[in-house]
């Protein structure tokens, strides 16, 4: 099971609040509605991951509008794996993931997106941003 992270609901229901505003203050787009009342659930039953293919279809089409709007992946262009590492360095996917990255369905790619920035420890999340710093106080 690919499971879609809480988080990443709470990022397309923001997706959709600024694309598609409420006229009134009350009422919801479609895809707004759809998205809330998985997130509701979610949040009711303690849960932190939805199943993506068990995701009603409104709500899945506005999750998967929003995920074409991210980065399809993680990759920095310095794989390490390709050197023989199990994990790669530069964007902290496995071997496997790098390899199986064209095959895998959006919740999975998901997955390895929120793993990768928890952990955080790849070059994509540490050595460039501090460069990226470093250039900006410079």
């Amino acid at each position: 099971m690919a499971g879609i992270h809480l988080t990443d609901i709470e990022a397309a229901i923001n997706h959709w609040r600024a694309r598609a505003p409420s006229p009134d203050g009350v009422a919801l787009s479609e895809p707004l509605q759809a998205l809330a009342e998985v997130y509701a659930l979610m949040v009711f039953h303690g849960e932190h991951q939805a199943d993506e293919v068990s995701l009603p279809a409104p709500a899945q089409a506005a999750w998967l509008a929003w995920f074409d709007t991210t980065p399809d992946t993680p990759c920095i262009a310095i794989c390490s794996t390709s050197q023989g590492d199990e994990q790669c360095k530069g964007c902290g996917r496995s071997f496997d993931e790098v390899q199986r990255w064209t095959e895998m369905t959006p919740g999975e790619k998901r997955s390895v997106w929120h793993r990768i920035t928890l952990e955080g420890t790849s070059w994509r999340f540490n050595r460039y941003a501090e460069r990226a710093l470093e250039t900006v106080r410079g």
